[in-house]
């Protein structure tokens, strides 16, 4: 490649079609069964070989990431070993603390980027796990099940590929940590077996509850998602954003349509499953 050269990835968003809670860990965090799930949008990620790494951050949610060069993806190419150095502009198209992954997206898309020129060191997974629960599961950004903290991955049918997704946040940042601390500590059963679809149907996020307490605004997205032609509605990750899932574009669209009247003020994207 020549320094001319132009890479682009996408950081797909991620969702958590079910997010079973286990318990809480000797070392704080919790053990999770999950089922990931990615979606065909999310930031983007352009980049010219260069003499040393640069980041720079765009975009309608540019302003939410406090130091571009502390963010995960100025920490994915320091995790990463390279003959030369990456100039990249983040266009940052996800809300911040929104339950989709965006970091661990971006730092997936890095991840993607030095694989085209460089290749993948044989412990890239390690590499990724050090930097975020999500971002092993968001390199290869496709539907697989999650356990241990999320970093133990299972393949997983993908049977829900294009399916149709419409996202919603009722744009409202919520970090983790206070969701994780609210959850009541109760194991209520193990992830579901079966295709992908079987699971999501009949799993459950366990956050949504917490969730709510401290941004009661969700209650308010589910409830929206809830009256139209969905399949499928739920919370993804510790929130505030909300997933439907629909069995055709016109059905995703039309709530889109309809959620865009009633809420001008809330963000969507309409995307389908990778």
């Amino acid at each position: 490649m020549t320094r001319q050269l132009a890479i682009t990835e996408t950081a797909y968003a991620k969702i958590n079609l079910a997010l079973h809670v286990r318990r809480r860990r000797e070392d704080g965090y919790h053990e999770l069964e999950t089922l990931f799930a990615f979606v065909d949008a999310g930031d983007v990620l352009s980049a010219r070989l260069s003499d040393k790494d640069r980041v720079a951050t765009v975009g309608e949610f540019a302003t939410g990431i406090d130091n571009p060069l502390d963010n995960l993806v100025a920490k994915a190419l320091t995790a990463l070993p390279r003959a030369q150095g990456l100039d990249i502009t983040l266009e940052k198209n996800l809300p911040v603390a929104a339950g989709l992954g965006g970091g661990s997206a971006d730092a997936g898309g890095v991840f993607r980027m030095v694989e085209k020129v460089h290749g993948l060191p044989d412990d890239w997974q390690a590499r990724a796990a050090k930097l975020g629960a999500d971002v092993p599961c968001c390199v290869r950004s496709e539907t697989v099940v999650g356990r241990g903290t999320g970093t133990q991955l299972q393949p997983a049918e993908q049977d829900l590929r294009d399916t149709p997704v419409l996202l919603v946040n009722p744009r409202t940042k919520l970090a983790t940590g206070p969701v994780f601390n609210a959850w009541d500590g109760q194991d209520r059963g193990a992830l579901p077996q079966g295709s992908s679809r079987q699971i999501a149907l009949e799993g459950r996020n366990d956050l949504t509850s917490p969730a709510i307490e401290l941004c009661p605004a969700i209650r308010d997205v589910l409830d929206a998602l809830a009256g139209g032609e969905a399949w499928l509605s739920r919370m993804s990750g510790s929130g505030a954003t909300c997933f439907a899932l629909y069995e055709n574009e016109t059905a995703r669209d039309d709530a889109a349509e309809r959620l865009r009247n009633e809420h001008a003020d809330w963000w969507l994207l309409a995307g389908n499953l990778r």
